[in-house]
This record gives C-alpha cells, sequence and structure tokens, in this order.
C-alpha cells in the first residue's frame, strides 16, 4: 500500500496535510531501531529452524497420516502470519498485534491446529459473541477443508440456563470451548472442569486482564492446579499496555507468561509482507469543508481549549498533561478524565463536574458536524440547547459554561444559516439581530463528500466502460464504508434520490443542453429533511411548554409547602425578589414566560413562508416509500437476485468482521468515506493474500479537519504505544515464579496456619486445613472472591439461599456495593435479606463495599445528573437515614465498612481467626426445607416460575423456597399469611398474601 501516513511520524497540528508523495513513504524503516532488530532478527539462532522451513509454510509437530502429510491445512498465506503462527504454536507468551492484521485469523488456525488431533481440551476466555460466531463458523471450515475426522468444533457455554450435568458432559467429551468468564471460573473451583485436564487457555483481549479481573483469578487457578497446559494470550490493543508502572511486566505478572511477541505495522516482516509486488491502488481524496463547516469547527475548538483551561484552573492536584486539545478529540478522554477525577469527585465543584461532562457533548457536536447533514446537524444543536436550559427556578449559573462564550454563537447562528436564510428586517419585535424577514429561503447546504462520492461512482462507471479490465477473481462490487449505522442510512438516501431533482431544479435542468447529463444533488432528500424538522420543531416547541407548565405548578407547591423562611436559616428564600416582582422569565433563567427555549424561534408567518417553498410535489408522490415491514408475499413478482458487480454495498466499520465483509463481497472498487486506519491494513492484508483480485481504494477525508487529526493522531499513539513496548521488553525482567503462588513446601504450608495471637490466655493453635470461605455463585461478577483466593483462602462456590459469604457456621454475609445499596433500599429487597440471615445465623453481617478508586464516602451518590432535583440535595441524608432505620429495624444486624475489595479480603481474614471453618453443604441447605436438595438439581415448570416472580415480596432467592413447598400457583394464593411468614420472612409474606386477597373492585 503505498503511502497512508499511518506509520511514520504523523504531524502535530490540526490542520497539517497527508502527504500525497508515495515515494515518501518510509514505514519499514522504524523497524531498523536496536531495540525491534533484537525483538524479531531472522537471523538469530533461535529463529533458524523456523525460516528454513518458511517455504514450506508452517510446520506443525503433530502426528502424520499415513501418507506422512500433516493433518491440517492452514489459511495464513503472507509470512508474518506464517512466522508468528510457528511462534506461538512453540511456546507460550503474549501477542500483541497491531489492529488490522488479522489476528483472529491467526487465532483460528492456531485452534485448528489443536481441534484436528481430536483429544485436546481447550479454553478460549475473553471472546464476545461475535468471535465465537467467527472462531465457530472458521474451525468448521477449516475441519471440511482439511477433512479431519477428529475435528469436533466450537462449543460455547455462555449461559447458566445449561445444567450442571450438560457441561460435566461437555468437558468430559473434550474439544474447544468458550466459556463466560464467571461459569468458567466457578466450574474450576467447584472441578466440575478439572483444571488437570486442561490442555491450555486461549485468551483473547488480553489488554483488559488486570489484577482483580476475573479472567486473572482463571488464570490463576489454571496455573496452580496444571503446571504443563500452555497459556497463549492475544490483543490488537496496544495502547493500555503502556499506561502506569511497568505496565508490560505486570500485565506479564498477571497472565503467568515470561515472553511477550511484539508485531507493529512497522515490522520488518510485516512490512515485507504488505508491500510486495501485490499492493492495492489507493487514491487519497482531499475534500475541502465549506466556510461555514471550518467556521462552526473553529468555534466548537476554541470552546474545547477554553473547557479544558478552566479544568486546569480548578486545582485538583492531580496530573494534567493528557489534558490538551489533542487528546481531548479521542473517546477515551472522557475515561482518562474521569477516572483521575472519580477519588476526589465529591470536592470537586459543580461547574467543574458540568465542564468534564461538556467535553463529551462538544466532541460530539464536532463528530456530527462532519456525518450529520444541515438540517440534522441544526436539530441536533436544539436538543443540545434544550437539554442545557436550567430547570424552573433555578439561575443561569447552572448553565453549561461553554454556552456564555461567543464562540457558542457563532456554533448555532451559523448552523442555522446552513439550512435557511433571511435579510434583518427594521422594525420587527424591536431591534433583534436574531430576526428575520417574513420571507425566509431555504439553504440547504450539502456535505461537501457527497458531490465527491459522486463523482467517484460515476468515474468508477466510466472506468468500467471504456476501460474494462481483464476478468480476475474479483466480483466487481462496489464497497463503500461509513463510520455507524446513521451515516450509512445517509449515504443510501442520497444514492437513492442522487438524480431526482425537485421542479426549480428540473427547469434549470432543462434549459441546459440535452448533451449535458444531470449533475447529483441532495436537494429532494434535504427539502424532505427540512419538513420533517418545521413539524418536529413545532412538536417539540409545544412540548417543552407542557413540561415546563408542569415543572412550575410542581415548584410553587413545593415552595408554598416549605413557607417562606423554612430551612434557610433566617434568610430570605431564593429568587424571592424575582417572586415578587413577577419577573417570571427572569427567574425561569433563559426561558421566556411560556416555556419554550431560547433557540432563535422564528415566527409562525416566517416558517409558513419557508414552508411554502418546500411544499411535497408530484415528484415526491412518485418516489417509493420506505419498507418498514415486509410480508415477504409475492415475493418473486418484486425481487431478483443481481450480479455482484452491479451492487454497490454501503456498509459500517466493524471491526474484525470487516475481513469477512472483503472475503465475501471480493469487492474490485473500496471507498473509504471516512478514515478508519484498521480498515487500510485489512485492505492490505486482503490484496496481498488474494494476487489474483484487484484493488481500487478511494481515501476521502475532510482536509484540515479533526477527522484529519484524529486519524492521524490514533495512529501516532499506536505507534508510540509499540516503541515504548519494544524499549520496555528489552529492559524487563523476567519473571520465574509462574506457578501461581501456590505453596508446596508441606513445612512452610503449617507455618502459614499456625496462629500466634496467645495474648488473653490463648493456646498456640494450628491445623493442617486451609481456611475456606462459601461464596454465592452470583458474586464472581466482583473482584473479592479473586482477592480471597490470592490470600490463601479456599473459595467454595455454590448457589446459597441466604447471604452472599459465609464465613463462619455463625458469620454470614451480604455484600452490597453503594450502587446496589441504594436499589436495594428502593425495591426493599434489603429488609428481606437481612430478616432471612437473622432467622438462620447468630451473627448476621451487611457489608458496604467502596469501589478502590473513588472516595470512601456516601456524598458523590447523592448527584448522579447534572440536572438536579428539587430533594437531590438530601439524598446523602436519606441514605443515612435508610441504613439507620434498618438498623433500628434489626438490632443484631452489624454493618461493616470497606473502602475497597482490598480491604474486604482483609477483615474477612480478621473474622476468620481462630474460628471454626464453615460447612458447604450446611450453607446451601440453609433456607431451603430439610431434607431438599438444592435447587441445581431438580427441575422446575418455566411458566409458573415466571408468574410467581411477578407477585410482589417475591425475590429471587425465597422463590425457590415457595417452589420448594408448593406444588402450583393456586396453592401459593391459599397460602395463610402465617405460613408465608415460615417461608419467606414477614415483609414479603405480607406482601405475597395482600396481593392474592385484594379485591379487585377496591380502588
Amino acid at each position: 500500500m503505498p503511502h497512508h501516513p499511518s506509520e511514520e511520524e504523523a504531524p502535530e497540528g490540526i490542520y497539517e496535510k497527508i502527504a500525497k508523495d508515495p515515494s515518501s513513504s518510509t514505514e519499514s524503516t522504524a523497524s531498523d531501531h536496536e531495540d525491534h532488530h533484537n525483538e524479531h532478527n531472522p537471523g538469530a539462532s533461535t529463529k533458524a529452524s523456523v525460516h528454513d522451513l518458511q517455504s514450506k509454510g508452517p510446520q506443525i509437530p503433530m502426528n502424520m497420516d499415513d501418507n506422512g502429510k500433516p493433518p491440517v491445512k492452514l489459511s495464513l498465506p503472507l509470512e508474518y502470519q506464517q512466522d508468528l503462527f510457528s511462534e506461538i504454536r512453540g511456546e507460550d507468551e503474549l501477542v500483541v498485534l497491531a489492529r488490522g492484521l488479522g489476528l483472529l485469523r491467526v487465532v483460528t488456525n492456531l485452534l485448528h491446529s489443536y481441534d484436528a488431533a481430536g483429544n485436546n481440551l481447550i479454553v478460549i476466555v475473553g471472546a464476545d459473541e461475535r468471535e465465537n460466531g467467527w472462531i465457530g463458523e472458521a474451525l468448521a471450515e477449516h475441519a471440511a477443508i482439511s477433512k479431519s475426522p477428529m475435528a469436533r468444533g466450537l462449543s460455547q457455554v455462555n449461559t447458566d440456563a445449561m445444567s450442571v450435568g450438560t457441561r460435566e458432559k461437555l468437558y468430559s467429551q473434550g474439544g474447544i470451548f468458550s466459556i463466560t468468564s464467571r461459569i468458567l471460573v466457578v466450574d474450576l473451583l467447584s472441578k466440575l472442569l478439572n483444571p488437570e485436564t486442561v490442555t491450555g487457555l486461549v485468551i483473547l483481549h488480553s489488554e483488559r486482564i488486570i489484577a482483580t479481573s476475573v479472567e486473572a483469578f482463571i488464570v490463576r487457578i489454571f496455573r496452580q492446579m496444571n503446571k504443563v497446559g500452555f497459556l497463549k494470550a492475544f490483543s490488537d490493543n496496544p495502547e493500555p499496555f503502556t499506561t502506569g508502572f511497568a505496565p508490560l511486566s505486570t500485565m506479564m505478572r498477571n497472565l503467568f507468561l515470561r515472553k511477550p511477541s511484539l508485531w507493529p505495522r512497522f515490522h520488518v516482516t510485516v512490512a515485507k509482507s504488505l508491500e510486495g509486488h501485490k499492493k492495492a491502488e489507493v487514491i487519497e481524496l482531499e475534500v475541502p469543508m465549506t466556510d461555514n463547516m471550518r467556521d462552526i469547527q473553529n468555534a466548537v475548538l476554541e470552546c474545547v481549549e477554553v473547557s479544558i483551561s478552566e479544568l486546569r484552573k480548578a486545582q485538583t492536584g492531580i496530573e494534567l498533561d493528557d489534558w490538551t486539545l489533542d487528546s481531548a478529540l479521542h473517546k477515551s478522554f472522557d475515561v482518562i478524565v474521569r477516572r483521575q477525577l472519580d477519588p476526589i469527585w465529591h470536592r470537586i465543584s459543580f461547574r467543574t463536574r458540568q465542564i468534564v461532562n461538556d467535553l463529551s457533548v462538544l466532541r460530539n457536536i464536532l463528530h456530527a458536524l462532519l456525518t450529520y447533514d444541515a438540517v440534522s446537524f441544526n436539530e441536533y444543536l436544539d436538543t443540545i440547547l434544550a437539554a442545557h436550559q436550567p430547570p424552573p427556578g433555578s439561575t443561569r449559573q447552572n448553565q453549561s459554561p461553554w454556552l456564555f462564550l461567543d464562540a457558542a454563537n457563532t456554533i448555532f447562528e451559523t448552523a442555522k444559516r446552513r439550512v435557511y436564510t433571511g435579510k434583518p428586517t427594521d422594525g420587527l419585535l424591536g431591534a433583534s439581530t436574531e430576526t428575520l424577514s417574513d420571507t425566509l429561503r431555504p439553504v440547504l447546504e450539502e456535505q461537501p463528500k457527497w458531490a465527491l462520492l459522486a463523482e467517484v461512482l460515476e468515474e468508477i462507471e466510466r472506468d468500467n466502460y471504456f476501460n474494462p479490465v481483464t476478468r480476475d477473481d474479483s466480483y466487481g462490487t462496489i464497497l463503500i464504508m461509513c463510520s455507524d449505522q446513521g451515516t450509512c442510512r445517509q449515504l443510501r438516501e442520497y444514492l437513492q434520490n442522487l438524480y431526482v431533482l425537485p421542479p426549480q431544479a428540473s427547469d434549470e435542468a432543462e434549459t441546459e443542453s440535452d448533451s449535458q447529463s444531470p449533475k447529483p444533488s441532495a436537494s429532494f432528500m434535504m427539502r424532505r429533511k427540512l419538513r420533517d424538522y418545521l413539524d418536529w420543531k413545532k412538536n417539540f416547541a409545544r412540548v417543552s411548554a407542557s413540561l415546563f407548565s408542569e415543572n412550575r405548578k410542581a415548584l410553587d407547591g413545593f415552595t408554598d409547602q416549605r413557607g417562606n423562611t423554612a430551612g434557610y436559616r433566617g434568610k430570605g428564600p431564593p429568587n424571592k425578589r424575582r417572586r415578587v416582582r413577577g419577573g417570571a422569565a427572569a427567574a425561569g433563567g433563559g426561558r421566556p414566560a411560556n416555556g419554550n427555549w431560547q433557540s432563535g424561534e422564528d415566527r409562525e408567518s416566517q416558517e409558513a413562508s419557508l414552508k411554502a417553498d418546500i411544499q411535497p410535489t408530484d415528484t415526491d408522490a412518485m418516489q417509493k416509500e420506505e419498507i418498514v415491514v415486509d410480508s415477504l408475499e409475492d415475493m418473486e413478482d418484486y425481487f431478483e437476485l443481481y450480479e455482484m458487480q452491479d451492487l454497490v454495498v454501503v456498509h459500517p466499520y466493524d471491526g474484525d468482521m470487516d475481513e469477512h465483509v472483503l472475503e465475501e463481497l471480493r469487492p474490485r472498487y473500496v471507498i473509504m468515506y471516512e478514515p478508519e486506519a484498521a480498515f487500510i491494513r485489512r485492505v492490505e492484508v486482503y490484496r496481498s493474500s488474494h494476487s489474483d483480485r484487484n484493488v481500487r481504494v478511494y481515501f476521502m477525508y475532510y482536509g484540515g479537519s479533526v477527522e484529519e487529526q484524529r486519524y492521524l493522531s490514533a495512529v501516532r499513539r499506536e505507534k508510540d504505544a509499540f516503541t515504548r513496548l519494544i524499549k520496555e521488553k528489552g529492559n524487563m525482567a523476567v519473571t520465574l515464579t509462574l506457578d501461581g503462588a501456590a505453596i508446596d513446601d508441606p513445612q512452610e504450608q503449617f507455618l502459614r496456619t499456625v496462629n500466634t495471637r496467645i495474648a488473653g490466655g490463648g493456646r498456640l493453635a494450628a491445623t493442617a486445613e486451609p481456611p475456606r470461605v462459601v461464596v454465592d455463585v452470583r458474586e464472581f461478577r466482583s473482584s473479592l472472591p479473586s482477592l480471597l483466593h490470592g490470600r490463601n483462602i479456599v473459595v467454595v462456590p455454590c448457589m446459597l439461599t441466604v447471604g452472599d459469604y459465609v464465613l463462619t457456621p455463625t458469620v454470614c454475609i451480604e455484600r452490597k456495593s453503594v450502587r446496589d445499596l441504594i436499589s436495594s433500599f428502593k425495591n426493599g429487597r434489603l429488609f428481606n435479606q437481612a430478616e432471612t440471615m437473622l432467622q438462620h445465623y447468630k451473627n448476621p453481617m451487611l457489608l458496604i463495599e467502596f469501589d478502590q478508586n473513588k472516595s470512601f464516602t456516601l456524598d458523590p451518590f447523592a448527584d448522579f445528573t447534572f440536572e438536579k432535583s428539587i430533594k437531590s440535595a438530601d439524598d446523602s441524608r436519606d441514605l443515612q437515614s435508610k441504613i439507620v432505620l434498618l438498623t433500628l429495624a434489626f438490632p443484631r444486624l452489624k454493618i461493616i465498612w470497606s473502602s475497597s475489595p482490598y480491604q474486604t479480603a482483609e477483615i474477612f481474614a480478621e473474622l476468620k481467626n481462630k474460628q471454626e471453618e464453615p460447612d458447604p453443604i450446611k450453607a446451601v441447605q440453609v433456607g431451603l426445607t430439610a431434607g431438599e436438595d438444592p435447587l441445581e438439581q431438580q427441575n422446575f415448570n418455566t411458566m409458573p416460575q415466571d408468574m410467581l416472580r411477578a407477585v410482589p415480596g417475591v425475590t429471587g432467592k425465597n422463590m425457590y423456597r415457595i417452589i420448594l413447598e408448593v406444588e402450583n400457583m393456586r396453592e401459593v394464593s391459599r397460602l395463610t399469611e402465617g405460613q408465608l411468614d415460615e417461608m419467606v420472612g414477614r415483609e414479603a409474606g405480607r406482601q405475597i398474601h395482600r396481593f392474592f386477597n385484594k379485591s379487585v373492585l377496591d380502588e
């Protein structure tokens, strides 16, 4: 591929242009770095055997058939793919591959090499649903091509609906399994899947694995129990490996691996494979933005810059190096800022919180400017302006600061001028400059890329007609790639109505020479959008006024109830002066008295004149309506199969799935409507892999735009990340303890169980039995079970009816995060849980656990949104009062406050000190009828269960108790309140009894 600026130094400035000279590409020069040669040197002695066999393809050390040939056939046509396969097949390592270079293709070939043997048990960790579908199809295709009789394909275990017996039977048969993390960790701990029988783990998205993640817990269990099984981790996202102190070595320690394998785009072998004689033809098209678009972009960037400077002035005491205009253009900036501010979120001002939210809004405006049409963009700005208006009764200081800048006025006024305009007239509604004359006229500015897209399609059509290419393996399809589905719908509508002209344009076209073809135009589509916008605007204003009046009534009633001076300690109530003077508009903070938000409202006469110009015509009536639902009756009369060379496919970027799109469509022309570095590499790989398929790529971008800068910045960040990884790999210490920190020495294991606390007359005690905690299987979504296991505590997963953790025969703990605590108070579930714990355990406890990276206080949870309700100021005190009421209702219930899961693990260790170990069987039977087996061993009809779940008072835990006691819903309805109290507790029993015995005639 000639020269996309992806792999070399990207320019810093936002208005730098992409290089046009193919000869300026020096993508492989970065591989001359000394550290890089040390990483993958073909001349190294460890690589000699592999490179000697390159001409024969990757050699797989497996059993040979009678003909002496390998029993598998791989689809790895490129040299770097073969080298990577040979390397990863031979040893355990972490593979970090640049985006777009076909990571899943390497993974599927690796899995097939194990699947063909037929006697392996491979577990895939971290794959999402789409990747499971990809891997399953690829394994089936490989098995059919290789004619491997022992191949079994992929089996998915991703739901609790699959019973324990079914999973155990599947595991015993072997094969390749993709298992969700929560199910896998429970099956490993319960020995339903014995780690010693697992051939190896394949971990995808390894950049997500941190010390407290469930995936790291799985790897630790596997490596403790299985010292010989292989462990291979993959990632195509290098940026997360470069954040923090020694991030690569930390990740290697979490994965229990020693060797990282780095494959950037500037790797010698990768560059050689993709820059050979089979390069794709690339045509770069720089599209200039219109003056209005450039004015809006500059105004938004000014707002972003001012917002960042305001954040820096907030004196938050945190690192601000990454808070730059360049970083603010990426979605990850919100995550970075919020992660840094989370520990002090309760101390920062409301204004600072607003600015953090405003940065994401401003970035969305930048994206909408380049992707939305002019009418949709103006409508989007109207919704933003309405959403940022303060609620009734508040002051203007609560509005977002960027709305008061002159640049914000430029944004809204320029966006409106792109849709319609008119000349200011003196004497109308005072001297307001925003007032337009009665003769508005539609402008309907088109996106510059539309005309260029139509020109490219015409060029392709002429090229196919006058210069037909020799027949190759391509289908001749035209593929247009966009960023999202919304842009796809926009382009589809534009291409459908490309030559449909409104009456005025049709008359002008008739006056032109007959020899000239009509010019493509989006005026028909834009007129329809403007009609829809004017209708939407009228309805939106009506709804806004209605909501304003309701909020005003609620506010007036609230102030009447509180009185004039209540709660203000002698001071006058807020807004009293405005209320006495009757200044409703001033008190409304920017809203007029009728509640309409101020967005430059136009008079009805102005809108009427505008609608008159864009009324539907006969041309509109002749167009096909959009088909929403089709019964597909008489399908053969209306549908037919098109030839592939007649198709124009509009498709959004979809990550690795784009490789499937290229392989299935085999396009000859690819139009990249928006830049995407990963897709460029996928086209490179596709073209280099198929010598008989010609591809021409049109690469479109707005010159001097944030679209161009975001693309260049993303490429530069990936290149810098790989450079840092290469340097860290050269200086990284080798980790030797890769056995999961298991204690093998019996003497050391004994000493760790000795209790040396003999104060107060205690005796020196020791036991060879390690400490044990019974954990509810639903708790494995949190990091606490992993931390307990890391402290050499045996974690026993069970389906508990009462409590979440059982530490001793007398201590049961219900764990709640703060958000879960709030929701449990709202639906009353916590009172039922506390009541059942008091019935069955001597020392019930409620654990309130905070997030490690957030503040250890309830204050941040008092405000989740920027527009606070009237009572939101008392939310924190309301939560505290509910906790007090809980302790008053259940005096025996102890409350544990924990600042993080790490502290919780320490607290559990202290609570278990010198105590007896819990019995898992008894813990499971608590809350169940004596002599009954756990629910996992029984099957019940699901329809009555769904009906029972809808009954007030029935929860996920007490429902099983009811199911074991009664046979059908009729018996439930006939139970007395006393019988229900014994089953599910007093409060839940009262709600259930009231539900079945309430008269339908009562109001």
